[in-house]
């Protein structure tokens, strides 16, 4: 499908203060802000035309508004976020996601479900079991996909914080993987690029358009990339990758 707008919001100073299990440093804010314009300006560069939302200082991981809800070409769908202090986000969205005309569904307790843990190909979104995305929430979001003509299916994500963590779609029939996050008969029909064990962050890739956004420094995945075909928009989220964020988490795409 051709993308043509996509949701960003700008990080708050209390970025330092989100989530991580990587154990790297915190966040530097200036530094955040000055990739998230460069972010911003690389969906431009894909034809977007995007929204910036202001910041939420109460919400410190707001920036990965990917997280707070699934857009697909019917209807938006409200999730659940399994971080217990992120649950309150998604009335923060709902909002733009209602000025945009989109009907909007909702994913209910007892079920969680994050938006990294979704990978739309076509019609189709396979749905990541993670620590933050569980049975039910992915029942019910198969349920609402077919309501509106589209499927579902659930994949176990292992080692990663997110199914996208792991494994991206980047067109055609590729997929660009970690490492041991696309064992899952799934996926047993795509071609795989595998990441180098070294540049396992680099599996996070958005494709736009005919184009390839991948996070900056990973040579060797950029030279598996370039074969691709696509042109590579490479963007530095260092300081997002702090606090385990990726590049598909910082945008909602549509």
């Amino acid at each position: 499908m051709k993308y043509t707008r996509a949701i960003v919001r700008v990080p708050g100073k209390s970025i330092i203060s989100g989530l991580s299990s990587s154990g790297k440093t915190v966040p530097a804010y200036g530094k955040a802000l000055e990739q998230h314009h460069q972010y911003v300006a690389a969906l431009g560069k894909c034809g977007l035309s995007v929204q910036v939302l202001e910041a939420v200082e109460a919400f410190p991981d707001s920036t990965f508004v990917e997280d707070v809800a699934v857009l697909t070409p019917h209807c938006a769908i409200l999730t659940a976020p399994g971080a217990v202090s992120r649950r309150d986000e998604v009335v923060t969205i709902r909002k733009t996601l209602e000025q945009h005309s989109l009907q909007v569904e909702k994913i209910e307790a007892p079920g969680t479900l994050e938006g990294g843990d979704i990978m739309q190909i076509g019609s189709h979104y396979y749905i990541g079991l993670s620590n933050r995305t569980n049975h039910s929430g992915a029942q019910q979001l198969i349920d609402i996909l077919k309501k509106y003509g589209m499927t579902g299916s659930t994949v176990p994500v292992k080692n990663f914080l997110h199914l996208k963590t792991g494994v991206t779609w980047i067109g055609g029939n590729l997929l660009i993987a970690a490492n041991g996050a696309i064992s899952h008969r799934e996926f047993r029909n795509f071609e795989i690029i595998s990441v180098p064990v070294d540049e396992l962050e680099a599996a996070n890739c958005i494709a736009i358009n005919n184009k390839i956004m991948m996070p900056a420094g990973f040579p060797q995945t950029r030279k598996l990339l370039d074969r691709v075909g696509s042109e590579i928009i490479e963007i530095d989220i260092s300081e997002f990758a702090k606090i385990d964020g990726g590049l598909t988490c910082l945008s909602l795409r549509f």
